[in-house]
């Protein structure tokens, strides 16, 4: 079992920028990939970014630019920077971590944290 815990979350004013941070109780060196994802009241959840093992990133169309994913394997920590917030980002945002373990690709989430996006 893998324990993630996501901190960071808070309110900021439209254009204001926030920095969200996983620490995982396990190595994230052993995770296939490192992500966030989110979910604002009513909707579905949906990626926000990904970090590989290898370090290749990935990131959703309205995130690009914006969004910058990190990951620091010595501290077992994933960092999600975000910068012009819209209230379109308010939302859960929630830790993710993919392993493959007897022989599945498991899913591993954290509780969230929340991001509100307001004046």
């Amino acid at each position: 079992q893998v324990q993630l815990v996501e901190s960071g979350g808070g309110l900021v004013q439209p254009g204001g920028s926030l920095r969200l941070s996983c620490a995982s109780s396990d190595s994230i060196i052993k995770a296939n990939s490192m992500g966030w994802y989110r979910q604002a009241p009513g909707k579905e959840r949906e990626l926000v970014a990904t970090i590989t093992s290898g370090g290749v990133t990935d990131y959703a169309d309205s995130m690009k630019g914006r969004f910058t994913i990190s990951r620091d394997n010595a501290k077992n920590t994933v960092d999600l920077q975000m910068t012009s917030l819209k209230p379109d980002d308010t939302a859960a945002y929630y830790c993710n971590a993919k392993r493959w373990e007897i022989g599945a690709l498991l899913n591993y989430w954290g509780r969230g944290t929340q991001v509100t996006v307001s004046s």
